[in-house]
């Protein structure tokens, strides 16, 4: 029950290999968006192409748009326009912090229709976490006035490393008694305890991938290095190469927190000088309450930063310096055209800090071109990024064939 995002991009197959799949992929994506194109693109034939798009128009899944243009100089009739129908069904999305969480109910295409962000606390540990977000998917639905039948899957984004064969969590830090839990099991029992539905298939990842996922997609689509940090209790960072999540042999590309900086600060992971001991808005926020202030987490970090004070900003900054040292590193031997900073410290003056050392750092060569940016989708970017990450999975060519039979089209 678990899965990945789809590729984008992916190469079609020719002729009579082309499925009713391969052809839903290229109206998704807008690469062939008429039966004229699809004929040309796919080599198949009209009638092949009609009945394809037939079973596609069964399923609900295509509708009819408006006439397009007329190609030829002769002219004729407008040539009617294919769309993948958003309307057929919807994403259940949540983003796990270490102490709050986000949940939504989003079309097909990423609009959100429905949104709560409460207290969860991750170390309350998966069974009650993950039961109550089987509530809260519950309340979204009869918000947004969805039926839970028409839930088509559920995406989750967790604050540790994910095993995306398994989509379970490996050796997490800062996420206790979660290590190899069966996360997509008993989020799918939760779905159904709640709703009444038949269990849909559930798909996890790692926040900060999921985030960068998200926001490449829809801010960034041309981007073919992308890199997202985000800095909150921890620090992670999500690195999208070519429309796909880059993970690593098992999950745990990106987790650059816990490099070595050379600090002596003890770790959540029970190592000395991690960066995220140092840099990540749970240090920020321990050293401000050795100060005297309030401030237990990233996001009382991010509170006392948006009421400016001086401190807070200070220590933001100099966290800021100690990331920006190291992905000086990473830049270099990534080259992506963006960095976006995201996350509880993504504020001007961690920015300023992250500037400050990258640029002295870096190869010129790596930053001459490169976009160094703050979120645009803020706090909802871990919920698109699910959302897309189950619809990829759901409507890849291989998949929608599964479907389709499934269904009896």
């Amino acid at each position: 029950m678990t899965g990945r995002p789809g590729r984008t991009g992916r190469a079609t197959k020719a002729g009579s290999q082309a499925s009713a799949g391969d052809l839903l992929e290229l109206v998704r994506t807008g690469r062939a968006t008429t039966r004229g194109a699809l004929q040309q693109v796919t080599g198949l034939s009209r009638a092949t192409v009609g009945q394809r798009l037939e079973r596609l128009f069964r399923a609900g899944w295509l509708r009819e748009g408006a006439g397009g243009p007329v190609d030829s100089p002769l002219g004729g009739r407008p040539s009617i326009t294919l769309e993948f129908d958003d309307a057929h069904a919807v994403v259940l999305a949540a983003d796990l912090d270490t102490r709050h969480a986000r949940a939504a109910v989003l079309t097909l295409t990423g609009e959100i229709l429905a949104e709560h962000s409460g207290t969860l606390v991750i170390e309350d540990g998966p069974d009650a976490v993950l039961g109550e977000l089987g509530r809260w998917f519950a309340e979204l639905l009869e918000k947004a006035g969805h039926r839970a039948g028409e839930v088509c899957g559920i995406g989750l984004a967790v604050p540790g490393p994910v095993d995306s064969e398994t989509g379970r969590v490996v050796q997490p830090p800062i996420m206790p008694g979660w290590d190899g839990y069966d996360i997509t099991g008993r989020l799918a029992r939760a779905f159904t305890e709640h709703t009444g539905a038949q269990r849909v298939p559930v798909l996890v990842d790692n926040d900060a991938n999921l985030m960068a996922y998200g926001e490449q997609r829809t801010g960034h689509p041309d981007c073919s290095a992308f890199m997202l940090v985000k800095v909150s209790t921890g620090i992670g960072a999500g690195v999208v190469v070519d429309g796909s999540v880059y993970r690593g042999i098992d999950g745990g590309a990106g987790d650059i927190g816990h490099i070595r900086v050379g600090a002596e600060a003890l770790c959540r992971c029970g190592s000395y000088g991690c960066l995220a001991a140092v840099a990540s808005g749970g240090a920020v926020a321990r050293r401000l309450a050795e100060a005297g202030l309030p401030a237990a987490s990233g996001s009382d970090v991010r509170d006392l930063l948006a009421a400016g004070h001086p401190e807070a900003t200070a220590l933001a900054r100099e966290a800021g310096r100690r990331v920006g040292d190291v992905l000086a590193t990473v830049v270099t031997l990534l080259n992506p055209g963006v960095l976006m900073i995201a996350g509880d410290l993504a504020g001007t003056p961690f920015l300023t800090g992250v500037r400050e050392l990258l640029y002295q750092r870096a190869l010129p060569r790596s930053t001459a071109r490169l976009d160094v940016v703050t979120s645009r989708l803020g706090e909802r970017a871990g919920l698109v990024g699910a959302g897309a990450m189950v619809v990829e999975y759901l409507y890849a060519p291989e998949r929608v064939e599964e479907r389709l039979l499934a269904l009896g089209v």
